[in-house]
């Protein structure tokens, strides 16, 4: 598979993992139409590669993304390429933003659609957009009040403020907050033990049902786990997971997560 090239992300795959890296380090990786189109295409790109087991986000140079690119009056505008869209929400893997800078406005909300942060201790982390005359966008009224709750989720998206690394973490927003320079190290390790001992296609529905569940009921969503528990252990993935326990070895997984993830 030939790796896509873009003028403002960079997408490499190592040992499994995709590393989506924003490329705007001379503007602190400030949002444009164009970034947010090469974005979507880049995890389009790992979506429907089955070689990839995770996927990590993260930013060149100081900043993961100072916002949206204000020097045209406008936010984030230009053009922008027709390119494929996926949100790191929808793609079938893990997605691991490895906010290693400061992270505003978008630079916020879009790691918030991916499923786990590790964010730098001292970054400043600010949904700044009502001090813009603008609104938080990218679905943050309803993810970021499920994954912090309404009260943590009032304060930040109707104030504004600057929190750090720090206080991101303790407030819920991030899973963890450690030293910048440890930043990309944390992803990096987290996303390796996922593509080493976790069945690609267990994630992939464990993964779905987890933002699924963001707007349904307990009922609802234990009666679409229960129909896909007995898919899902009859693949053979779930055999070699049982058999390379036993036999004390490394998994050798097969599942695919573009075609053989069932339905409920």
């Amino acid at each position: 598979m030939t790796t896509p090239s873009y003028e403002t992300v960079l997408y490499d795959v190592r040992d499994q993992v995709a590393t989506v890296t924003l490329n705007r380090p001379e503007h602190l990786n400030a949002w444009t139409s164009r970034l947010g189109a090469e974005l979507g295409d880049a995890m389009a790109e790992a979506d429907e590669d089955d070689g990839v087991r995770a996927v990590i986000v993260t930013g060149a140079g100081r900043a993961f993304c100072a916002g949206a690119d204000l020097s045209g009056g406008e936010f984030g505008g230009g053009d922008a390429p027709d390119l494929r869209r996926r949100w790191p929400y929808e793609v079938r893997k893990p997605v691991i933003a490895a906010i290693n800078g400061h992270a505003v406005g978008v630079g916020i909300t879009y790691p918030m659609l991916c499923d786990i942060r590790i964010v730098a201790a001292e970054a400043k982390v600010q949904f700044a957009f009502v001090r813009r005359g603008a609104i938080p966008e990218l679905a943050s009224h309803a993810i970021v009040q499920r994954v912090a709750g309404f009260s943590v989720a009032a304060e930040l998206l109707l104030s504004g403020r600057t929190v750090s690394g720090t206080e991101a973490a303790a407030l819920g927003i991030a899973s963890r907050a450690v030293p910048a320079v440890d930043v990309l190290g944390a992803a990096q390790a987290l996303a390796a033990d996922i593509a080493a001992n976790t069945a690609p296609v267990s994630v992939a529905v464990s993964k779905r049902l987890l933002w699924q569940a963001m707007t349904q009921g307990v009922d609802e969503t234990m009666r679409e786990e229960n129909a896909l528990f007995g898919k899902v252990i009859a693949l053979d993935d779930s055999k070699e997971g049982i058999m390379s326990f036993f036999e004390r070895r490394s998994p050798q997984w097969t599942g695919r997560p573009s075609l053989d993830v069932p339905l409920a």
